[in-house]
């Protein structure tokens, strides 16, 4: 590159990091090197100084300095593998909502959102067989765990990708979650402000408590229903959108989400004929302003088939009305 480019985020890279843009776009660009241009302002993000972490919005530019030989050796968007008829029914089956702007599905538990090591089959490959009478591949503007159903929000355009981008970045959002957990709180409601870290551990990374050098996540909790001492449902609503964080909080608590093995350990599963060796923890609602401008969208997921039948074991009611949040919305 002899000279300065300004490059457009893309539509299918919302909310990718800025560091992680430049390894797709620039693979030669060390991190070293782009740290270097970003704290001399030579990298700048819509005309302002950023940070290597910074999340993306599509239509962003990107302020590119001379790289050398960087792209020629480039990495362009690979096109994404065609959507067999199988899973484009699959993934059309899931979906709960959908008009001219939006379309939300409700996610099964082990399917993967997008592809990484060992994963190829995962939603960001069929994203193409929800197009319906669009232009445009619907766009991914949130994340759920791989073993983690319910609500997903797709976006069937860039305009409301950037939208539904910033308000998921800020506050515009109510998530609300369900989880079956071992034991119940000692209250019945809660709020749990504990700051969590990535550590390294012998099987992998994971989160963990860490009051010093960790992200604050905080979380508010009511407890539904109970099975005696036993089990609990709660509804949860995480404030702050750390990875892992309901899991985390559920363990801290000494209430481990039921089939949580990675932060629950043996304590998670419950000897019960019934209750699946499954994670049971489920993205139930989710409340946000219509990216539109067109009122406020609501959005609900049924369970899936394990925590079902985990419900009926234990007597809970799906159908339960009432908002446990609705004074703190």
């Amino acid at each position: 590159m002899t000279g300065v480019e300004s490059l457009e985020v893309d539509g299918d890279e919302a909310d990718i990091r800025l560091d992680r843009w430049f390894r797709r776009h620039f693979p030669t660009l060390s991190h070293g090197r782009l740290e270097k241009l970003l704290r001399t302002g030579q990298v700048r993000v819509d005309g302002k100084r950023a940070q290597a972490s910074l999340r993306l919005t599509p239509g962003q530019q990107i302020r590119v300095p001379p790289l050398g030989d960087a792209p020629e050796t480039a990495v362009k968007a690979r096109p994404k593998p065609a959507t067999g008829d199988k899973d484009a029914e699959f993934v059309r089956s899931l979906v709960i909502h959908r008009d001219a702007d939006v379309i939300a599905i409700n996610k099964p538990p082990g399917l993967a959102v997008q592809g990484g090591t060992g994963t190829t089959r995962h939603l960001d490959a069929m994203l193409d067989a929800l197009r319906f009478d669009a232009k445009e591949r619907p766009r991914l503007v949130h994340r759920l765990d791989r073993d983690t159903s319910g609500v997903l929000l797709l976006a069937r355009n860039v305009k409301t990708a950037a939208s539904l981008g910033e308000m998921f970045r800020g506050r515009d959002v109510r998530k609300v979650y369900w989880a079956l957990v071992v034991g119940v709180p000692d209250m019945a409601r809660g709020k749990i402000d504990l700051a969590v870290a990535k550590k390294p551990g012998k099987h992998g990374e994971r989160m963990e408590p860490d009051a010093e050098d960790g992200q604050r996540a905080v979380s508010v909790y009511s407890v539904v229903d109970r099975a005696g001492a036993r089990v609990s449902w709660l509804a949860l609503w995480p404030l702050t959108g750390r990875t892992h964080q309901l899991r985390v909080h559920c363990a801290a608590m000494h209430t481990p989400i039921v089939g949580d093995a990675k932060y629950g350990g043996a304590e998670a599963f419950l000897p019960a004929e019934g209750v699946a060796r499954k994670l049971h923890l489920h993205a139930r609602e989710l409340v946000l302003p219509h990216p539109s401008g067109r009122g406020m969208l609501r959005l609900k997921a049924e369970l899936p088939p394990h925590m079902l039948a985990s419900w009926s074991m234990f007597g809970f009611a799906t159908d339960t009305q009432g908002d446990p949040f609705a004074d703190l919305a």
